[in-house]
């Protein structure tokens, strides 16, 4: 990988494009780049060696959709190849090289666009590693990319707000594809499956890894890292959140105080239920209960 020595903006480039290739830069407007998604640059391009690109550090997020031919992504010390039907979405702060594979051209939509949660939605994107994504509906990312072309450029009032949402939903595609082409939600073991409603059924008993592995005759070292391959968390992590949803239920519809409620939905310590909840509501139980309208 080469060496960027600095922070700088550093890019590289060789231009060969067909003449019908389309680059439209794109200035948001000041309300768009603070509350949406904002295209940067969005473009078609139809390439043939030597294009490439080569850059590090430009404040980006870029979404490449292979149409057709071949084009390779260097990234993060590995090599993709990105095929007809295939979707890369990369961070540009990071070094990368892209390119037309040799004895091939590279026909393919690219977005370079950004926004408050850009970031948030990239790490959830790799939190499992970086992959190449396929349009597991047929043409379905092709679409909304070529829907983000046409829009930005044929900008009207609301055009920003419609950009937006194709973003997100495209977004959105990606996180589910890149978190279920390996686990195969649909093909979830039965034995997961019962493991969760053991859980769902008695969150407000005491429930542990080593319990559920026991009553289930797995190692508890495969039922961790299934149940987080499938379910994208842990059991523990899931049990909590169970734990809570009933606890915000019991706050809001029910006269039950924190105390009562910490303990009916299987907190053995009110404070450890009080620090909890607070670190994932940023308010403590009895604020959300007044919230609520309960006091």
């Amino acid at each position: 990988m080469k060496q960027i020595k600095n922070k700088q903006y550093w890019e590289e480039a060789d231009r060969s494009w067909s003449e019908d290739s389309i680059w439209f830069s794109n200035t948001a407007s000041p309300s768009a780049r603070q509350t949406f998604f904002y295209v940067q640059e969005v473009g078609y391009f139809k390439t043939i060696p030597p294009y490439y690109t080569e850059r590090a550090n430009l404040n980006s997020f870029l979404i490449f959709c292979t149409l057709s031919g071949k084009g390779i992504l260097t990234l993060n010390n590995s090599i993709h190849e990105l095929l007809p039907g295939t979707i890369a979405f990369i961070n540009c702060m990071d070094y990368h090289h892209y390119q037309c594979a040799p004895d091939h051209e590279w026909e393919f939509l690219w977005l370079h666009f950004h926004g408050p949660s850009a970031l948030g939605y990239y790490e959830n994107f790799i939190k499992n590693g970086f992959r190449i994504c396929h349009d597991t509906k047929e043409h379905f990312i092709e679409g909304l990319m070529q829907n983000i072309l046409n829009t930005t450029q044929k900008k009207d009032i609301h055009s920003e707000i419609i950009v937006s949402n194709l973003i997100t939903d495209l977004l959105t595609h990606l996180l589910i594809s890149s978190s279920t082409e390996d686990s195969r939600l649909d093909v979830m073991p039965e034995y997961l499956k019962n493991v969760t409603k053991k859980i769902d059924q008695d969150f407000t008993e005491p429930l542990s890894l080593d319990d559920l592995a026991r009553e289930f005759g797995i190692s508890k070292y495969h039922l961790s890292r299934e149940f987080k391959r499938y379910m994208g968390t842990t059991i523990n992590e899931y049990l909590t959140l169970t734990r809570l949803n009933y606890a915000k239920e019991l706050l809001k519809y029910t006269s039950q105080t924190v105390e009562q409620a910490a303990f009916s939905c299987g907190f053995h310590h009110v404070s450890h239920f009080i620090n909890v909840f607070k670190a994932h509501e940023s308010l403590t139980p009895l604020q959300f209960k007044k919230e609520w309208g309960k006091t």
